[in-house]
């Protein structure tokens, strides 16, 4: 049996600072990653908004008017900026798959296109709604 010595070793969550540089392709996956639960979060709150206009007359002017306040407008600005994230993530995955655009340089300037990218489409999103 190899001896691993486990004890030792950084587990992966723990390797971004000390042990390990972030670079722009990492950091691009983890929030892929992170904007995905996001979604999952917006359409929880979408369903609750439907949700509550299917129930009640008060329950929809709760839910409604929470979403319709500051905070909400803030939560629904930053969801959209997740959606627009994620799916430029999707889309450099479904690249990558395909065998395109693999070179470091290329990958790198892609994550910083995701981010470019989704603020770009976030502020058209806002401006045509």
């Amino acid at each position: 049996m190899a001896d691993v010595n486990r004890g030792n070793r950084p587990l992966s969550p723990f390797m971004i600072g000390t042990y390990y540089r972030p670079q722009m392709t990492s950091i691009s996956s983890i929030m892929v990653r992170i904007t995905g639960i996001a979604t999952l979060g917006t359409a929880f709150l979408v369903v609750c908004w439907l949700l509550a206009a299917a129930t009640s007359p008060d329950a929809f002017a709760v839910v409604d008017g929470l979403l319709r306040s500051f905070v909400g407008d803030i939560l629904m600005l930053c969801a959209t900026w997740a959606i627009w994230y994620h799916m430029l993530g999707r889309l450099r995955h479904v690249i990558w798959d395909l065998g395109y655009l693999v070179e470091l340089d290329v990958s790198q300037k892609m994550g910083w296109g995701m981010f470019i990218g989704a603020t770009v489409l976030t502020i058209i999103t806002v401006l045509v709604v």
